[in-house]
């Protein structure tokens, strides 16, 4: 297998088609200026991929734990957000951005639905529990649809969260508002996938969708990794590489293999019959190693250049999970709705918590990867962690939890904590879509102008 000067280099074999990383050898400082002098549509200046992604997490968050002190560059993380403290230079807390149109209004109770619906949307949801539902296209789509023809997936959706397409979930409201924060168009939602072995065999399997299928069950009965069919094209590409590029295609195809059995793993222990769970076969038993192997997924499907552009619900809001890994077996929501209660409030925070300490380990995945202008691919990312809802007990959606991580490739200035001052979080991503280099638009959702100062 001879390299070109391309990022999109695969290794192929019978039932496989494993996309490359970057590598310097094959685009180096010639290739990297030429890049710079003309960035193509969402590109750094160096010529590398700009990413985006949109992560949900349910419920909201006990403020006076996510809060940060102080502002701008002087800032100290609160209890919730410490994990990140390694990477504050790669992120900023964003206070005071709104979803109004997830408030209540006429439409009364539903503030699940609509929190989840408005998110990446930010538009009032019709509250129905038919097949008549309504929202707009989230800002995710709008940047897929003017640079996804340049990746293998024009987006990618993904979730640990059990999915329901149809009946009602919150109050009148469709289930299809709670498990789907994608749309690509008002009525329409994007389905995300939860199953890792199906999002594996997407990445990594070839052929069409029957077909992969019989490659997966060629490969469980010889007992063989997918990497065993691309092994000659892999060392014919390593022939080929510098040395800093053979370590970084090993490390590459070291972890691959790795995700590939943890995979197999689930699915051993999850095929054992067990009428007390109702976890699918293939998802690990644990939720934090669940929500690690979807995080994985993602940095590759960034680093390898799969899409640039991906979203991942963690929970839908109103999700009444209990989360042994921390000793809390109450559930979520219930706990949420706390009524000042200093115990329940403490265990909310513990949850809160948790979850953004599987977002510092995605943050710190993307900072370890290199591109091949020598950033890290958290530099040249835009990615959005926050909730739609505020305050759980009292179901607010003002000031809501938000965490902007990456540099945009240079566009953005992390570091710091912004007080944006009451704004629509639609600023913000009419921001991002202008970094992604969609054709400027006027507004989104319902922004109001771009969000200045971050």
């Amino acid at each position: 297998m001879k390299l070109e000067s391309s990022r999109r280099n695969f290794l192929r074999g019978i039932g496989a088609c494993i996309a490359l990383p970057a590598f310097e050898s094959t685009l180096g400082g010639r290739a990297l200026a030429a890049a710079g002098a003309a960035p193509a549509v969402a590109t750094t200046a160096s010529g590398m991929p700009l990413r985006m992604a949109f992560i949900y997490f349910p419920n909201g968050a006990i403020q006076k734990d996510w809060k940060p002190l102080g502002s701008g560059a002087d800032f100290s993380f609160g209890k919730t957000l410490a994990p990140l403290e390694s990477l504050r230079h790669r992120v900023q807390v964003i206070s005071g951005l709104d979803h109004k149109n997830a408030e209540a209004g006429a439409d009364g109770g539903g503030d699940h639905a609509r929190a989840n619906g408005t998110f990446l949307t930010g538009v009032r949801v019709k509250k129905t529990s038919g097949s008549d539902i309504h929202a707009g296209i989230s800002i995710d789509q709008v940047a897929a649809n003017h640079i996804g023809t340049r990746t293998r997936f024009a987006s990618l959706e993904f979730s640990t969260d059990p999915h329901r397409k149809s009946g009602g979930c919150d109050s009148g409201y469709s289930c299809a508002y709670e498990s789907n924060i994608s749309w690509r168009s008002p009525s329409s939602p994007l389905s995300p996938e939860s199953n890792p072995r199906l999002i594996f065999e997407r990445l990594f399997g070839a052929g069409a969708h029957g077909e992969r299928n019989d490659n997966l069950a060629l490969r469980r009965a010889q007992q063989h990794s997918i990497l065993d069919f691309v092994m000659d094209d892999a060392k014919a590409v390593q022939a080929e590489l510098g040395r800093r590029d053979q370590d970084k295609l090993d490390e590459y195809l070291t972890g691959l293999r790795e995700i590939e059995q943890r995979i197999v793993t689930a699915e051993k222990f999850s095929a054992i019959p067990d009428p007390e769970t109702v976890t699918p076969e293939g998802i690990p038993a644990r939720y934090d190693d669940y929500i690690r192997l979807m995080f994985e997924m993602m940095a590759l499907s960034f680093e390898t250049d799969a899409t640039r552009v991906a979203s991942l619900l963690l929970a839908h809001d109103g999700s009444n999970r209990s989360f042994p890994e921390i000793e809390v077996s109450e559930g979520h929501h219930s706990l949420s709705h706390h009524r000042d209660n200093a115990e329940m409030i403490a265990k909310v925070a513990l949850i809160d918590r948790f979850y953004a300490e599987r977002f510092a380990e995605f943050l710190g995945m993307l900072e370890s990867k290199k591109d091949a202008d020598g950033q890290s691919l958290l530099h040249n990312s835009m990615i959005v962690y926050g909730c739609g809802n505020s305050d759980g007990n009292r179901h607010t959606h003002t000031d809501l939890p938000v965490v902007l991580a990456g540099n945009g490739g240079g566009m953005l200035h992390p570091g710091r904590h912004v007080e944006a001052g009451s704004k629509p979080m639609c600023n913000l991503y009419l921001n991002m879509l202008d970094h992604a280099g969609v054709p400027a638009l006027d507004r989104f959702g319902d922004s109001t102008a771009r969000l200045s100062g971050i």
